[in-house]
């Protein structure tokens, strides 16, 4: 008989929203739902990205670094992230109404900047090892309540901003972020490397 702990639920819960709170999955979502009206479209693919990657970690456990090359994840990842940042701050500067995403784009672009960054974060690694503590379809439970509620509020936030904010603003700084996120992505899967050569 399947018997609910609630700690089983709670904690991943409360742990994973904690530490996504303000984190660059989040920035991202609120950047792409101020360059659209598709917000359902941009949540589907958010929270599919989401169930794919910590849904594979908490079935894989603690063995998800093992599992996947995760440096080699951050370069692709960091390359993605520039793309888009190129991409958009191209758009903004031939055409005002091209910085917007159609349906379609929102969700691709939701689902593949969120399912790509996602491997290797912090929030994927803590679902693996909960998993290894706790009933992991609870687990999974509590940290897909976690995400959705957050990606819902930086969907909202985007939405009030797009309406308060000048559009070409947002986008321009929308590519810069993505443009720094990527590099970052870069850096992080380089450093390690760069050290241990120099150790």
């Amino acid at each position: 008989m399947f018997e609910i702990e609630l700690d089983d639920i709670i904690i991943p819960l409360l742990a994973v929203g904690l530490a996504e709170m303000g984190d660059k999955t989040q920035l991202s979502i609120l950047l792409l739902s101020s360059r659209t009206n598709e917000y359902a479209r941009l949540l589907l693919g958010v929270m599919l990205a989401f169930l794919l990657a910590d849904g594979f970690a908490i079935l894989v456990g603690s063995w998800v670094n093992e599992v996947i090359p995760v440096h080699l994840v951050k370069v692709v990842s960091g390359l993605v992230f520039i793309l888009f940042g190129i991409l958009i701050l191209k758009g903004e500067s031939e055409d005002e109404e091209t910085g917007s995403l159609s349906a379609k784009g929102a969700f691709v672009s939701g689902f593949s900047m969120i399912f790509l960054s996602e491997w290797g974060d912090k929030t994927q690694i803590a679902s693996a090892l909960f998993a290894t503590e706790y009933d992991p379809r609870l687990v999974f439970l509590g940290v897909m309540i976690a995400l959705f509620v957050l990606t819902v509020m930086a969907i909202f936030l985007g939405r009030y901003l797009s309406h308060r904010i000048d559009r070409k603003a947002i986008t321009r700084a929308a590519g810069v972020v993505f443009l720094i996120i990527g590099l970052s992505f870069l850096f992080s899967a380089v450093a390690p490397s760069a050290f241990a050569v120099g150790v």
